[in-house]
């Protein structure tokens, strides 16, 4: 990921949650906040709810590619917090981007990059 880092504090994810704005979908729910700096942050949450570890671990390999491969049409200087749902397990890959595209978009943080 070029223009992004992790967000890995808890504090960090708490204070996405009360005080950035959201969007939400069947399968995800998406949270943003400017950050102050020339990077992305990309926070990633999946329940135990969704099922063991390797389950947990594919969808948050997947929401992680679909921002990878996206990554140049969001703006800059963002913390971002994508919080995975139950429908999300069973989704096709292009149903997620799609999702994961329009939930950003609903936000404002696409940008007007190609």
């Amino acid at each position: 990921m070029r223009f992004s880092t992790s967000l890995k504090s808890n504090y960090e994810f708490r204070r996405l949650y009360t005080k950035g704005r959201s969007a939400a979908s069947p399968y995800a729910v998406v949270y943003c906040r400017k950050n102050r700096s020339p990077v992305n942050r990309l926070g990633l949450t999946v329940s135990t709810k969704l099922g063991k570890a390797v389950h947990r671990n594919r969808i948050r390999r997947r929401f992680k590619e679909i921002y990878r491969l996206n990554e140049e049409k969001f703006e800059t200087g963002y913390d971002i917090v994508v919080v995975a749902r139950l429908r999300s397990r069973n989704a096709l890959f292009k149903t997620l981007e799609a999702d994961f595209m329009s939930l950003s978009g609903k936000l404002g943080i696409l940008g007007n990059r190609k």
